[in-house]
C-alpha cells in the first residue's frame, strides 16, 4: 500500500538531487551547443577534410550510446593519467554527446538560411566569425527552436544515466532511498514527479522562447 509519509520524506532529498540533474544537464547543454556550432560549421565547410571530420564526429557520438560514453569517460580517462570526478566525467560525456545531436539539429537551421544572405556578408567584407555569430546562429535558433526545446527535455530524462558513474542525481537518489527504506514505489513515484516538474518548467520556458523568436 502506498505510504504517503515515505513519499513526503523522499521529496526534499530528491529536490536536492534535482539540482544536480539540472546542473549537469545545463552545463552539458551549454558546452554541447558550443561543440555543435563547431561541428555544424565543419560539416558545412567548403573544405572536404573539415566536412569529413565533422561528419565523423557526428557519426561516432550519435552511434555510441550515452551510457557507453559515460563509462568510457569515467574509466578510460584515468588510464591516460587523467583523474576526474564523477561529476566532471558526466559533464564531459553529456557535452560530447549533445554536441553531435545539437549539431544535426542546427545543421537543418543553417541550411534553411537563404544563401543570398551569406553571399551578401561576403561582398560587404564581414568576417566569417561575425557572420556566424550575428546572422547564422540567431536565424538557426529561430528555425530550430521547437527541436532544441525537445532536445533539452530529452537530455534531462537521459541524465538519469549519469547515475552509473556515481553522480547523486534524481534516479541515483531514488535508488538509495528505495534501498534504505524498502519503499521503492514511493521513491520512484516521487522521482517521476520530480522529472515531470523539471521538464514542465523547461516546456514553459521553451514556449516563451519560441514566441520570442517568432516576434523577433
Amino acid at each position: 500500500m502506498f505510504d504517503a509519509q515515505s513519499f513526503l520524506h523522499a521529496l526534499p532529498l530528491l529536490l536536492r538531487a534535482a539540482q544536480m540533474t539540472v546542473f549537469v544537464s545545463a552545463v552539458g547543454l551549454l558546452i554541447g551547443f558550443l561543440i555543435a556550432v563547431a561541428v555544424v560549421s565543419a560539416c558545412l565547410s567548403p573544405r572536404p577534410p573539415m566536412r569529413r571530420l565533422g561528419n565523423l564526429y557526428t557519426f561516432v557520438f550519435r552511434g555510441v550510446p550515452l551510457l557507453v560514453q559515460l563509462m568510457l569517460a569515467y574509466y578510460f580517462l584515468p588510464t591516460l593519467g587523467i583523474n576526474v570526478s564523477p561529476d566532471v566525467a558526466a559533464i564531459a560525456a553529456v557535452s560530447l554527446c549533445e554536441g553531435a545531436y545539437l549539431g544535426e539539429i542546427l545543421r537543418g537551421g543553417f541550411l534553411g538560411i537563404p544563401r543570398g544572405q551569406i553571399e551578401a556578408t561576403q561582398m560587404l567584407g564581414i568576417s566569417r566569425f561575425a557572420t556566424l555569430v550575428h546572422i547564422e546562429i540567431p536565424q538557426a535558433l529561430k528555425l530550430t527552436a521547437p527541436s532544441l526545446v525537445n532536445e533539452m527535455i530529452l537530455l534531462v530524462k537521459a541524465s538519469s544515466l549519469i547515475s552509473v558513474v556515481g553522480v547523486a542525481e534524481i534516479t541515483r537518489t531514488a535508488q538509495n532511498i528505495a534501498a534504505s527504506t524498502f519503499r521503492p514505489l514511493e521513491a520512484y513515484v516521487a522521482a517521476g514527479l520530480m522529472y515531470m516538474a523539471v521538464n514542465g518548467i523547461l516546456s514553459v520556458l521553451g514556449h516563451y522562447a519560441e514566441r520570442h523568436f517568432e516576434r523577433a
